[in-house]
């Protein structure tokens, strides 16, 4: 079995990086009109650099799995901004690209909480749709709208857990096919547990995004030994290899705030599971810190008798 590791958005221990520095909506109202555009550009230019700067760290590190930042463009989204931010920066998106597809780099993106299909409101719902092609668009920008995935949670249950998942089904319609063809659903750690997530990823045959960390705080019924593979047949459609969210709680009264380390005993369960299975699987590491984590957990793994690191975040279980 061979588990490949990898972090979310920023590589902490690079100086002054983050792909996701932010223009506010009020401060560009602020900004006289002639300035406007220029703040958008520079600050998305910015990202963009440390964005490369993400990926060149993880070939130097030879880490294989990335999560972009959703906050590259800033206000892309907002109706009365809804500017172009891929014609300016369209030599920067496919140098990117073409980075990631050279080193074989894993990349997706996990839209916002406010990305959901549940809600009774249409306006919501719209503005999901809105959100979900603005993340198509960057990956079409770096040419890797076939090759990466979009990862949402299914959403509240507004009071009727059963009725709302009736309508997330019906809201789901509204994406467009070729966003809803690299969409996955992830379980969360309060409302839809992984055995009502997985029955909804089976109806609109999407992947599940199995958290692991969100399946402890919020238990279904479903041994894991039962639903893992379920939840890898669910793949087979992308022909991807099955990806998990890892991290843990930060201390048993805040069980479900992430840790800024992955504990290696907390994991050490579903591991035994996916040994058992004998699934090949990907891990995104959502612990604070980031790529310092990632690298932490694989060097905490690799000394297990029988585990053998075939990279710089790769390891083989013999």
């Amino acid at each position: 079995m061979i588990i490949r590791f990898g972090y979310v958005s920023t590589a902490i221990s690079l100086w002054e990086a983050s792909p996701s520095k932010a223009v506010t909506f009020a401060r560009y109202s602020q900004l006289p009109e002639e300035e406007r555009m220029d703040k958008l550009l520079s600050v998305t230019s910015i990202n963009l650099e440390n964005t490369k700067r993400m990926i060149h760290y993880n070939i130097a590190h030879d880490i294989p799995l990335y999560r972009f930042s959703s906050s590259i463009a800033p206000l892309a989204t907002h109706p009365e901004v809804n500017w172009d931010f891929v014609t300016p920066f369209r030599d920067k998106w496919t140098e990117i690209g073409e980075l990631v597809r050279a080193h074989g780099i894993r990349t997706s993106f996990h839209p916002n909480q406010y990305t959901l299909f549940t809600s009774p409101r249409p306006n919501v719902t719209d503005n999901a749709v809105i959100d979900m092609e603005y993340h198509y668009r960057m990956l079409e920008a770096m040419g890797l709208e076939n090759e990466a995935i979009l990862n949402i949670h299914i959403g509240g249950a507004y009071g009727d857990k059963a009725e709302t998942i009736v309508r997330f089904h019906e809201n789901f319609k509204k994406l467009p096919a070729h966003i809803k063809s690299i969409t996955t659903l992830e379980n969360d750690d309060k409302t839809y547990n992984a055995d009502e997530t997985l029955a909804a990823c089976q109806k609109e045959d999407v992947p599940l995004m199995f958290d692991y960390h969100h399946h402890m705080a919020n238990l279904g019924t479903m041994p894991l030994e039962e639903l893992l593979p379920q939840g890898f047949a669910t793949w087979e459609r992308l022909g991807l290899r099955p990806k998990i969210h890892i991290s843990s709680p930060k201390s048993e009264k805040t069980f479900r705030s992430h840790a800024d380390y992955v504990d290696p005993e907390f994991i050490k369960p579903l591991i035994d599971i996916l040994r058992g299975i004998g699934q090949d699987v990907d891990f995104m590491i959502e612990a604070k810190r980031k790529d310092q984590a990632t690298l932490a957990l694989v060097e905490d793994l690799s000394k297990i008798r029988g585990v053998k690191r075939i990279g710089g975040a790769t390891l083989e279980w013999k």
